[in-house]
């Protein structure tokens, strides 16, 4: 990996309209709500050597939109099913599929929300949360994560060897899926939501499975993170030891919400690259 001068273009955007912003920030595969995509920081992984781009997968009588990124000409590999934040299957989780597959792994994002609507359209958190992610069925988003394990299988993956890794709305869901799938070996979850209100939609949370889980799941947390108390995240840790679960928990003391998404302000660099190795290692230890 290395970082890029491809999004020098966007420094200046401050300057400029709102159209021309938005036209500029569209162009580099980013999320319009994701603004100001902070260049400085911006990862972006080469393709060399990978076989990747986008795929349908038969999901529920739908088609499901996916991007994939693997090793070329190789097969039998792990794989790893990449969950989106809020935002969608932009430019940032099609980079760490590519990050994956350079570890040698079959990374596949699949567009969790295209039932619902096109998050990267919309200018907003605000208008993301209310017009498509609380749409969202748990069910349906489980459903569609078994099809592209499904799927893997006649891609060169191996779903033996099947992982799963998510961030903020992708980390509650990691955690969801390690209950649901009896196939997967293991899961990390990135500053994933612990605790909320039981919906109609999302009726269990992750305190709620912790003692349901097929596979050990890696917790990465940040102390500062606004949205997760840490009350939240020992709850979380004291119900694995009680369920006996060989999962792990990690805080980053210092560190805020979406410490990994080197395209936003909230990036910690130190923390991220931590992360990333322990993600690394515990899918090596249980992936192969």
């Amino acid at each position: 990996m290395k970082d890029t001068a491809d999004f020098d273009s966007l420094l200046p955007a401050a300057r400029m309209d709102r159209r021309g912003f938005v036209a500029t920030l569209g162009a580099t595969g980013f999320a319009l709500a994701v603004q100001p995509v902070m260049a400085q920081s911006v990862i972006t992984t080469p393709a060399e050597g990978l076989d990747q781009g986008n795929a349908s997968v038969p999901s529920g009588g739908d088609t499901l939109p996916v991007y994939y990124a693997r090793p070329a000409a190789k097969s039998g590999l792990p794989v790893v099913l990449v969950v989106q934040e809020i935002f969608g299957v932009h430019e940032h989780i099609r980079d760490v599929c590519r990050r994956l597959a350079h570890l040698g792994y079959l990374a596949i994002a699949p567009e969790l929300y295209f039932r619902q609507g096109d998050p990267s359209a919309l200018g907003s958190v605000g208008e993301i949360l209310s017009g498509i992610v609380s749409k969202v069925p748990d069910a349906q988003v489980m459903a569609d994560l078994d099809a592209c394990a499904a799927w893997a299988g006649g891609q060169g993956g191996d779903p033996a060897r099947l992982g799963i890794t998510g961030f903020c709305w992708g980390g509650r869901v990691t955690w969801l899926y390690a209950a649901h799938n009896p196939g997967l070996k293991a899961g990390v979850a990135w500053y994933g939501r612990i605790d909320g209100a039981p919906g109609e939609l999302t009726p269990r949370h992750p305190i709620d499975v912790a003692d349901a889980l097929n596979a050990p799941v890696l917790g990465l947390y940040g102390g500062q993170d606004q949205g997760i108390p840490l009350d939240d995240v020992e709850m979380m840790r004291e119900a694995l030891k009680k369920a006996g679960s060989t999962s792990e928990i990690v805080v980053y003391p210092d560190a805020p919400h979406a410490f990994h998404a080197d395209y936003r302000p909230s990036y910690r660099k130190t923390e991220a690259e931590d992360g990333w190795q322990r993600l690394t290692a515990w899918f090596t230890r249980h992936l192969g």
